[in-house]
């Protein structure tokens, strides 16, 4: 015969809170991501870059207008080289790291904010969903570049123009990914439970939906800075980035205005590196993040 439950085990929960099984999840998530050496030496890299471009004033003095050592090759004085200005080319990378992370930053803010807003309205409600689709399908079905080029040769160049024009063109691939997990997660009951409890959809989003997509939101921003930071570059290169300031879009420029973008290889080398570290840590660090996820690795 089957003995009477007790008191303390008539109350004392069935199913875990929501909030602990989070925790768990998220330090399952992390010791996953810790035995990943790809994901972590990807993390160390721009952490570096961050902590470069926040120390830029202390790690070099900003480039002179010009010096008298022109084109020197890298050495224990210059160590990325000097070019046809006779300016210290490290000292260029240094403070466009600075700028790069900036447009970096702000344009993936912007097109995350946009593009989650978007997305998780058009889950959350089936009558947009539609309208929110096809704008999605044909803002990716424009040809991004020459569009990118021809919106910030109207505006001019300047720093601010660079970070909304990437992010103009940057939020519909991030709604296209939001909207595929939401539109999943507004099936399921407790969805449909919240909305018996309360009318209030501002509040259903936000403390049910959007945390329920965040993984998916903090992959698209590693991926969107990425973007931002290779189009940022693309821009300068064109001499459509800001005359004002150093990035390393305007240090490939300036090299090729000058003709020695051949003759002077480190010219091209630095920051050509830096905006490799940047992309392709970025991408790393995003796919160890989505492989330390999946509950599989968390049982290794």
């Amino acid at each position: 015969m089957t003995a009477p439950l007790t008191t303390t085990e008539l109350t004392t929960p069935l199913v875990e809170p929501a909030g602990q099984r989070g925790d768990r999840a998220s330090r399952a998530t992390w010791r996953a991501f810790r035995r990943q050496p790809l994901g972590i030496a990807s993390l160390a890299i721009l952490t570096i870059l961050v902590l470069v471009s926040v120390l830029a004033p202390i790690l070099s003095a900003y480039p002179a207008s010009y010096g008298t050592d022109v084109l020197r090759p890298p050495s224990a004085t210059h160590w990325f080289g000097t070019d046809a200005l006779g300016r210290d080319v490290f000292a260029e990378v240094i403070w466009g790291t600075q700028q790069s992370v900036l447009v970096a930053v702000a344009a993936s803010a912007i097109a995350i904010m946009i593009g989650t807003l978007v997305a998780v309205a058009g889950a959350y409600v089936p009558r947009l969903d539609t309208f929110v689709s096809v704008v999605v399908d044909l803002t990716l079905s424009l040809p991004v570049l020459p569009l990118m080029i021809l919106v910030a040769a109207l505006a001019g160049p300047s720093t601010w123009t660079i970070i909304l024009v990437v992010a103009a063109f940057s939020w519909p691939e991030v709604t296209r990914l939001v909207r595929s997990q939401a539109l999943a997660v507004v099936k399921l009951p407790y969805i449909d439970a919240a909305r018996l409890m309360t009318r209030n959809h501002i509040w259903i989003v936000g403390r049910h939906i959007i945390p329920a997509v965040t993984p998916v939101i903090v992959v698209s921003v590693v991926v969107t800075a990425s973007r931002a930071v290779l189009s940022a570059a693309g821009l300068a290169f064109l001499g459509l980035g800001d005359p004002t300031t150093w990035s390393w879009g305007r240090i490939l420029f300036e090299a090729q205005q000058s003709g020695a973008m051949v003759s002077a290889w480190w010219l091209t080398l630095f920051p050509s590196l830096a905006i490799l570290a940047l992309v392709l840590s970025a991408t790393l660090l995003s796919i160890g993040y989505n492989d330390a996820r999946n509950p599989r690795n968390h049982e290794r």
